[in-house]
């Protein structure tokens, strides 16, 4: 009680942002840069922090380092100078074991490098067609990708985006900063160790839920009708829209089949003799259709015996994984105006391992959601290019989605990918630059993005839709909350509070209590917001302590980034849970061993080097 009486009314005031940040980021009640800016903001308002403390995240080498980071992992994307790792990652085996040590291991090595958030994403679609050949569940083999990329992610400065926030708030507060390889010394053997877990056994807790492909395509189907345009129709010669055939309420137009094209439906698409028109709904709005005057039956009834399987035309198909700061998140299809933002148009949405079984139009949309998107074949060029704020990956179903309708583009394709060794030898640079000491990171990766862009890997456009603003936000952001954390005393009294509890223990304990409660946090909050919350308060523990700062940053950096119970705590996470069909429980089961070991050898490994 004493500690609550003394607390400022500055401090009880970010006690209550601080809980209202926690509660409407659990409740998914709006994006999370959204969510944290109106939490800094009601503390500027407050007079709880000035504007320059406020706005100072914005400046801090972190935000942009992650910046740069995100347009060098643009760069080696476009160059596709990953792509001939396929044959060293996977292999024609269906023996589970030896297959995830092959892919994990370097997935972990190259999450150190690139930063594992676009590794993950390149990865996955080339994942999915593999398993798709070999006939494994692509549930056995999505969380393995994603926790390898995790604990490789904690091998180095770069590989997260969360060692960066914990390295910058580090300085920004005239504490030494952590360097590039001082997180190796606990990232490797947690990495090591989680990759034998699965190799050794982990992965038969892991569900089997049969084919790849997602459960939404099983209903596509069901839900698909045709109709067809007859010489006496008065819709013929009339637009999409005149015709009022756009959006029906239980069922929406996808696309028109005309002779041997498929076109897009758009609202200014004339309709003539002949044209077949495919529906997305309910069997009943196709029996409203056929009452119109001009309009037939091109398939068999329900019940009605045909020799051949029903098969539908259709523009090329992707998957596509909403991300945490899309603009969908929270809204339906149509509030969101898919069809005409996104150039396609959503056949089926997976949630978790489930399909959802209402009009796809009226479902609110929620991160992690898998769409099955019917669009022409550059969707996957304009939405995938490096681009996290809007999909976390867009890959191809078929095909048709890989392959190129312009020759020109084919040849420009092959000049990039003749780029390949340069963009490795930029990255290559980047990081040996920082390791020596040659130059800050902040420094090297933004020289070496700049590079990316003047050697043409990637492009000035493609550069900018690299950068996920809303990430950046969010760093910024959290930054300034911390700030407000920690000169209202609030960060010193937590500090205290935890100690009055763990007293008598030592530093080891307090140790596990902040990765605990970090890890926690990141579960329940995401990672870079879990990290700006805990770094305050585990300062002001290894203050009172008297022990390195480092080694309470490293905790934090490392708790934050652990995130193997849920889905929400790391976007990697949240990207493979639609292409592996998973449950929200399915990380928890598998998950908890690898949180224990992680803990384990973190706290271990501090303990002996820094303490």
């Amino acid at each position: 009680m004493a500690v609550l009486a003394s607390l400022s009314a500055d401090a009880w005031i970010t006690v209550g942002v601080v809980l209202g940040l926690v509660t409407a980021l659990v409740s998914d009640l709006g994006r999370p840069d959204l969510v944290l800016l109106s939490g800094l903001s009601a503390l500027l308002v407050t007079g709880v922090i000035s504007p320059q403390q406020a706005f100072a995240g914005f400046s801090n080498s972190a935000v942009l380092t992650v910046g740069a980071l995100y347009i060098v992992a643009a760069g080696v994307q476009h160059t596709d100078a990953l792509g001939r790792l396929d044959r060293v990652l996977f292999a024609n085996t269906s023996r589970l074991s030896p297959l995830l040590a092959r892919f994990m291991v370097p997935t972990a090595f190259l999450s150190g490098l690139l930063n594992n958030t676009p590794i993950v994403a390149m990865l996955t679609p080339r994942l999915q067609e593999w398993a798709d050949e070999q006939n494994i569940p692509a549930s056995k083999l999505m969380i393995p990708l994603s926790y390898a990329a995790i604990t490789g992610g904690m091998t180095t400065l770069v590989g997260t985006s969360t060692n960066l926030i914990v390295a910058g708030l580090m300085e920004a507060e005239g504490y030494e900063p952590l360097h590039l390889f001082d997180v190796t010394w606990i990232g490797i053997p947690s990495a090591l160790a989680v990759i034998a877990y699965f190799v050794m056994g982990g992965h038969r807790l892991l569900p089997d839920r049969g084919t790849p492909a997602p459960a939404v395509e099983e209903e596509l189907d069901e839900n698909m009708f045709e109709v067809k345009v007859t010489v006496q129709s008065p819709i013929i010669g009339q637009t999409v829209a005149e015709a009022g055939l756009r959006d029906l309420g239980d069922a929406y137009l996808t696309h028109v089949r005309r002779g041997k094209q498929v076109l897009q439906a758009t609202p200014r698409l004339t309709l003539e003799q002949g044209d077949v028109l495919t529906f997305n709904g309910r069997l009943a709005a196709r029996e409203r259709l056929l009452k119109r005057p001009g309009l037939k039956r091109t398939l068999p009834s329900p019940g009605e015996r045909t020799d051949d399987p029903v098969r539908y035309e259709t523009l090329p198909l992707y998957e596509a994984v909403i991300a945490e700061s899309s603009d969908l998140v929270g809204s339906t299809l149509g509030e969101a105006n898919f069809r005409e933002e996104y150039q396609g148009v959503v056949l089926g949405i997976q949630r978790e391992n489930e399909p959802v079984t209402g009009p796809v139009g009226t479902t609110k949309l929620q991160a992690g959601d898998l769409l099955i998107v019917e669009a022409p074949s550059d969707f996957g060029q304009r939405w995938s290019s490096g681009s996290r704020d809007e999909f976390y990956l867009v890959a191809p179903r078929d095909g048709r989605a890989l392959t190129s309708t312009n020759g020109q583009d084919d040849e420009g394709d092959d000049d990039r990918e003749a780029l390949a060794p340069l963009a490795l030898a930029l990255t290559g640079a980047m990081v040996l630059t920082a390791a020596v000491g040659l130059a800050p990171i902040v420094t090297t990766a933004f020289v070496t993005a700049l590079l990316m862009i003047l050697t043409g890997c990637v492009t000035a456009a493609e550069a900018q839709r690299a950068l996920n603003v809303q990430v950046l936000v969010v760093i910024a952001a959290a930054l300034g909350i911390g700030k407000a954390i920690e000169t209202t005393g609030l960060a010193q009294q937590a500090a205290e509070g935890m100690l009055g509890i763990t007293e008598g223990y030592g530093p080891v304990v307090a140790l596990a209590s902040i990765y605990l409660l970090t890890n926690l946090l990141t579960e329940i909050i995401t990672n870079n917001a879990a990290a700006v919350l805990m770094l305050p308060i585990s300062m002001a523990t290894a203050s009172t302590l008297g022990a390195p700062p480092i080694a309470f940053g490293l905790i934090v950096a490392i708790g934050a980034s652990a995130s193997f119970l849920t889905p929400i705590g790391y976007q990697t996470n949240l990207m493979v849970m639609g292409p592996g069909g998973y449950r929200f429980s399915d990380y928890a089961k598998v998950g908890w061993p690898a949180t224990l070991l992680v803990m384990t050898i973190s706290v271990m490994i501090i303990s002996i080097l820094w303490l």
